[in-house]
């Protein structure tokens, strides 16, 4: 069976609330998934924004060293590392120039620039990821290009 990711937040496709959004507290909504595989040694999880007007996707959240038993994050995953649920997950840099670089950065497009698509993407990996905190996500993407066996996403949506 195919791994699922959903979240008490928002349903599939349906409207980030915005105590999860830049305009509100900025909280990490709460994810769980199932349905991982055995061979599962750790996941990994990214969330962007490709309705962002820049070249390349808009990185909001890059988490990874997500032990292979835990089966989900609570609401507002916290920056520091010593608190973090799952055995002390890492978190990675978003695409904000300044303030919180890492960790969770909700949704803020531009105003009047329409619905955008925020994917959740929970890798299951067959290898432990071996980054230091702070990578980005195309550091991370690299390092577990061939080790992913399965991939989960949930989509929520936000305009302003």
């Amino acid at each position: 069976m195919k791994m699922k990711l959903s979240s008490t937040a928002f349903p599939p496709q349906g409207p980030i609330p915005i105590d999860y959004t830049g305009d509100g507290k900025d909280l990490s909504p709460a994810l769980s998934w199932d349905h991982a595989h055995d061979e599962t040694q750790e996941f990994a999880l990214i969330c962007d924004d490709p309705d962002a007007p820049t070249s390349e996707p808009w990185v909001h959240w890059v988490v990874y060293k997500i032990p292979a038993d835990c089966r989900s994050l609570p609401e507002g995953v916290g920056c520091d590392s010593a608190t973090t649920p799952c055995g002390g997950l890492l978190q990675g840099r978003n695409s904000w120039p300044s303030g919180r670089t890492t960790c969770y950065r909700g949704p803020e497009p531009p105003r009047g620039h329409g619905v955008h698509h925020y994917h959740f993407r929970l890798y299951a990996l067959a290898q432990p990821v071996s980054l230091p905190a702070g990578c980005t996500k195309v550091e991370l993407l690299h390092a577990i290009h061939g080790h992913v066996i399965d991939v989960a996403e949930l989509v929520g949506t936000y305009e302003r």
